[in-house]
C-alpha cells in the first residue's frame, strides 16, 4: 500500500533552517502510484490543534499560514515525486509535529506519520 515517507525533522536553534521532504512510496489498490501534486503541510504544536502551514494546488497556487509567510517555502519535484517544506529563520513557535497530506481522485487523502521539529537553544 501507499505510504508517505518524511525526512528532515530534528532539532534546530532559533534562527536556523530545516528542510522537510515528503515522498510517496508503494502503489494504491488501482496499481497506480500516488502522485505528489496537490500537497498540504500541517503541524501540531504541543497542546495545540493541528493547523495548515502551507499548501500548493495542482495549479501551483501556494498558501501560507500568516506567521510563516516570508520564512517558509513549499515546493514539489515531479521527477522525484516529492514535496518539500523549506523553513528559514525558525523560532520556538515553529516547534511541533509536521505532517504532509496528499489527496487522490478516489476520495481518499493520504497522511504521513509525522516528524518532530524542535526549535530550541
Amino acid at each position: 500500500q501507499v505510504q508517505l515517507v518524511q525526512s528532515g525533522g530534528g532539532l534546530v536553534q532559533p534562527g536556523g533552517s530545516l528542510r522537510l521532504s515528503c515522498t510517496a512510496v508503494g502503489r494504491m489498490n488501482t496499481g497506480n502510484i500516488l502522485s505528489i501534486d496537490a500537497v498540504g503541510w500541517y503541524r501540531q504544536a504541543p497542546g495545540k490543534a493541528r493547523e495548515l502551514v502551507a499548501n500548493i494546488t495542482t495549479g501551483h497556487t501556494t498558501n501560507y499560514l500568516e506567521s510563516v509567510k516570508g520564512r517558509f517555502t513549499i515546493s514539489r519535484d515531479g521527477a522525484k515525486n516529492t514535496a518539500y517544506l523549506e523553513m528559514n529563520s525558525m523560532n520556538r513557535d515553529d516547534t511541533g509535529v509536521y505532517l504532509c497530506r496528499v489527496p487522490t481522485p478516489y476520495g481518499i487523502d493520504y497522511w504521513s506519520r509525522g516528524t518532530l521539529v524542535t526549535v530550541s537553544s
